[in-house]
């Protein structure tokens, strides 16, 4: 008798109930690793702050004034606009080399014979105009403090499944999950994931770490990864 596939929908909004992160823990036999930093965590944490021209230091420092007065009162959709795409430019997150920058996309895979199905709110992946092929990064997901809704982390998860499954060869998922003005970088290497502390992008220590920290996933790591 054949086995019936099932299907976890993380639907268009992220809203999912039922699929929180413990649950996907379970499902796939996933490591979480909070109480130390692995090889790769602790390599790419390892960051100079970055140097900016005239431009971006201009940019830098409005979006930084803007964040400390108005996050709090800004939408998800607010906060990916008026912010995080920025972010996204000073990390160098822009499209070269058949590398694309994808929004709002659904993705879909089947792992260990389950359907799953998320919308990634950022990716950056390997495509041909408007089709993701092999992701590389992914955002998760632009959420404010205030009244969020389903788990962002088990979207993040989902999207780094659905990312092996699509990879031509084993390699470790790079993302970072977003909430409100915090941000944490996640790895995903075989079965274990591995979290960084919060940075606050609210603070001009951390906001400059986390564009090193951006910026070194795509000059120095992405090429690897692409090998």
């Amino acid at each position: 008798m054949a086995t019936k596939k099932k299907v976890i929908d993380i639907d268009e909004e992220g809203t999912s109930k039922d699929w929180q992160e413990a649950n996907l823990i379970k499902t796939f036999n996933l490591n979480k690793i909070k109480e130390y930093y692995t090889p790769l965590m602790q390599a790419w944490l390892e960051v100079e702050n970055p140097t900016f021209n005239v431009a971006e230091q201009s940019i830098f420092d409005k979006k930084l004034r803007e964040a400390l007065r108005n996050l709090e009162g800004w939408s998800e959709e607010d906060l990916k606009m008026k912010f995080i795409t920025y972010v996204l430019e000073l990390g160098l997150f822009s499209d070269d080399d058949g590398i694309i920058g994808y929004f709002d996309k659904i993705i879909s895979a089947t792992v260990e014979n389950i359907t799953l199905k998320v919308k990634s709110d950022f990716m950056l992946a390997k495509g041909i105009m408007n089709i993701p092929e092999q992701p590389y990064f992914h955002f998760q997901e632009y959420k404010p403090h205030k009244k969020p809704s389903g788990d962002s982390m088990a979207q993040l998860l989902a999207a780094f499944l659905i990312g092996q499954a699509k990879n031509d060869a084993p390699k470790p998922l790079y993302g970072v999950e977003i909430a409100g003005e915090y941000w944490k970088f996640v790895i995903l290497e075989g079965k274990d994931y591995c979290m960084s502390e919060s940075f606050s992008c609210t603070k001009k220590d951390d906001l400059l770490k986390i564009i090193a920290i951006l910026r070194k996933f795509k000059l120095e790591i992405l090429p690897k990864l692409m090998d």
